[in-house]
């Protein structure tokens, strides 16, 4: 087997990991708490390694993409298990189906509304402009 490379060998502090990502430290804690990451401990100190900083990685994409935390820890598992990528990519892509449709119809809703302002503003101003 071959040895581990520089990178794979390198671990990153919580302060490390939460600049690198834009986050805080209570917000690293806060995914490790809920079992999203595992760092490893020594003593007190939290050492993260690639594993921990790809799986960050992948959460808060999700987070900014709208998806719950549920749905992330379930993409990211997958990945763990014996089917490994495939498995993951094909929940994913059912996930992302999901997502879209739901910000279309939000998008929609938006724009219904909006739309609905318009004109109600329109039906203000016309009946200010009779009052004056």
């Amino acid at each position: 087997m071959p040895s581990p490379t520089v990178t794979e060998q390198r671990t990153w502090t919580i302060r490390e990991v939460a600049e690198e990502f834009g986050v805080t430290h209570r917000t690293v804690r806060h995914y490790e708490d809920l079992g999203l990451i595992s760092p490893e401990r020594r003593g007190t100190q939290r050492v993260y390694h690639r594993r921990d900083r790809t799986r960050l990685g992948l959460i808060l994409r999700g987070r900014r993409l709208g998806f719950p935390l549920e749905e992330i820890r379930t993409i990211i598992d997958l990945y763990d298990r014996p089917r490994g990528k495939a498995s993951q990519l094909e929940y994913v892509l059912g996930q992302i189906d999901e997502r879209r449709t739901d910000l279309e119809q939000r998008r929609r809703d938006l724009e219904d509304a909006l739309t609905e302002l318009d004109e109600f503003e329109r039906r203000c101003r016309e009946d200010l402009d009779r009052l004056r």
